[in-house]
């Protein structure tokens, strides 16, 4: 299963084709295309193809990596060639991020003889068996891949009692992930650390942990009340990035894209989120706040009314990393140490004012967490430890 070309669509309608060849991926629009059905907002309408040696990072959003990527690539090694425009028929076509939708005739069939019915968030969340549910789980629906992202993970359709036609790109979903052996307590990691950014007011999708702590579990936040995608592009997509270069700038570079793509009366709420946010991981311990990890939400490119995505993948990485260091550069520095004078000059960045009480709230935020759930000290101390070390030296600066 060999394929140079794909159909690539938005719910604005038909947008293109992209094609491989043994030296580039070519993404060309259709001679009718309108606006609206643009792929990316930094790849508007136009006649002149767009080329690139890899995979364009709009697509490459899409394509699962890490533990997934293997999982797949076992199951489907013996018969297929794993390659990018695979994965991004598979990953693009059943329902992906965002609203670009890419489509093989060859994957459609194979996608049509799996069966993919859905779980109740209930019963996940409250699974006692003895096996692996989250294994299960992910034999079940590795070929709707459709989420990035290096940790164990898996997209599953949601059963709740609304009657969805089998082939359709309007369905409700759950991220579902798993720490698995390798970093242990990091279901509770992650549960805790986005119930700190909610309680600091910052915005997040809901999200739940599973009653064994296994689990962390996720709605989608890329689909409106009915379902309808919603544009989605995250920081690496915008700035023209490969996913392996999500390191590879700084937490000012995404303060210039939201000024960049977000309309004048966006741009302030989104300003103070992505402070918030920043200053949240740098106080919790989280080195793992990639460009890959903020993005923006549209309609679709002609609307002009992008702003900050929810905040996600929030976790602290120095409970198993020890001497971790920011993901991207704070003012001039990666130093989890030096952050508290980095939040600072990054306040001034997003025009921020009175950005030490806002830092005060984020650490009241995680005292009243950490309060509110004591049972999590047995389950995973080393994580508990970890994040209140981390918020100590931040404590001790601005409490």
């Amino acid at each position: 299963m060999k394929m140079s070309s794909l159909q690539v669509s938005t719910p604005e309608g038909n947008s293109g084709w992209i094609f491989s060849d043994t030296e580039d991926f070519t993404f060309r629009y259709h001679a009718d295309a309108l606006p609206a059905t643009a792929i990316s907002l930094s790849m508007p309408v136009r006649h002149d193809e767009f080329r690139r040696r890899e995979l364009h990072p709009v697509f490459q959003m899409n394509l699962p990596e890490g533990y997934v990527l293997e999982q797949l690539r076992n199951r489907l090694a013996k018969t297929v060639n794993v390659d990018p425009m695979l994965l991004l028929a598979l990953s693009g076509s059943s329902s992906p991020i965002g609203r670009v939708q890419v489509r093989s005739e060859t994957v459609d069939s194979l996608l049509e003889e799996q069966q993919f019915p859905g779980e109740k968030l209930d019963e996940i969340l409250t699974w006692d068996g003895t096996e692996d549910i989250f294994a299960d789980l992910l034999d079940r629906y590795i070929l709707r891949a459709g989420i990035s992202g290096v940790q164990p993970k898996v997209l599953v359709p949601e059963q709740n009692g609304i009657e969805l036609p089998r082939v359709t790109s309007k369905t409700s979903d759950l991220i579902i992930k798993s720490g698995r052996d390798e970093f242990p307590g990091l279901a509770i990691n992650e549960f805790l650390c986005m119930s700190m950014a909610k309680e600091a007011g910052i915005p997040v999708p809901p999200f739940y942990l599973s009653n064994n702590g296994k689990l962390f579990v996720m709605r989608r936040f890329d689909r409106d009340d009915q379902f309808n995608p919603i544009g989605f592009e995250d920081m690496a997509v915008l700035m023209g990035l490969s996913a392996n270069q999500k390191y590879s700038k700084s937490y000012a570079a995404i303060a210039k894209a939201i000024r960049v793509f977000c309309p004048a009366e966006n741009v302030s709420s989104s300003l103070d989120q992505l402070f918030d946010t920043v200053a949240l991981s740098c106080i919790v311990g989280n080195g793992d706040a990639h460009l890959k990890n903020f993005g923006l939400l549209y309609s679709n490119p002609t609307q002009r009314d992008a702003r900050l995505a929810p905040a996600y993948d929030i976790v602290n990485t120095t409970a198993y990393i020890p001497e971790d260091v920011l993901a991207l550069d704070l003012a001039g520095n990666k130093s989890m140490f030096a952050s508290r004078q980095g939040v600072l000059e990054f306040a001034e960045t997003c025009g921020i004012e009175q950005p030490k009480e806002r830092i005060q709230r984020m650490l009241t935020a995680v005292e009243s967490v950490l309060k509110r759930y004591p049972e999590y000290r047995e389950q995973a101390p080393h994580v508990i430890i970890a994040i209140q070390q981390s918020a100590s030296h931040f404590a001790l600066t601005f409490g």
